[in-house]
């Protein structure tokens, strides 16, 4: 298999981690967000949307959206198991997910903060602005929503934690007070990077990633 990607992009991350968890080798393509190789016409062929990431099966089909890429891998490599067994259980974890994947990373990925700077205006203030008021609604949904410890759902990780980490890593970067505002989120996150298949899908541990310099 092959996962394009970019080292930053949240939903890459996210596979990363499910691919390790499941001790998945898969060869990484990097898409570089920032020289727009998204839009390039070699990639639409591979995900027409122009989004990453998406993952090239060993049959040469393709899937993209990181939830339908994790669900197809829970599907085909069911151990562990991302998801529980009972409906209201898996329903809450999907809940989580989609807190993520719906309300908080589209209001702050990359073709947002563009627009808004380059079609609205906004300046750096501004777009931090928009991007902790969002932080801060979202993340205190997942706040609320976790309910043991030391993952979002006890002692086995889920999806949730997948979908969970790389955005709280993504408010990190931006300088957010996770900790501060939601100990419970960050306990999770803590705990989730003490393994190695979370430490080994970091954006620093990627073969594209740039020097802190940078």
């Amino acid at each position: 298999m092959k996962l394009y990607g970019y080292w930053r992009s949240s939903a890459a991350y996210r596979v990363r981690i499910a691919l390790q968890l499941k001790g998945i080798d898969c060869q990484q393509v990097t898409v570089n967000l920032l020289k727009g190789e998204q839009g390039a016409a070699a990639y639409l062929a591979v995900n027409p949307a122009g989004l990453i990431p998406a993952l090239e099966l060993d049959d040469g089909r393709y899937l993209s959206q990181s939830t339908a890429i994790i669900q197809w891998l829970d599907s085909e490599h069911p151990q562990p198991p991302l998801l529980p067994d009972d409906a209201f259980d898996r329903a809450q974890v999907l809940s989580c997910v989609y807190t993520v994947a719906c309300e908080i990373h589209p209001l702050n990925n990359i073709g947002i903060l563009n627009y808004l700077k380059s079609e609205l205006g906004a300046d750096k203030a501004q777009t931090l602005a928009w991007m902790t008021a969002w932080f801060k609604r979202g993340f205190a949904s997942l706040e609320a929503s976790i309910s043991a410890a030391p993952y979002c759902f006890g002692d086995r990780v889920t999806m949730a934690d997948i979908f969970l980490v790389p955005m709280a890593y993504n408010a990190l970067r931006f300088d957010y007070d996770l900790g501060s505002l939601h100990p419970k989120v960050m306990a999770v996150y803590e705990a989730c990077n003490t393994l190695p298949a979370f430490g080994d899908a970091r954006p620093e541990n990627q073969p594209d990633a740039v020097p802190p310099s940078y």
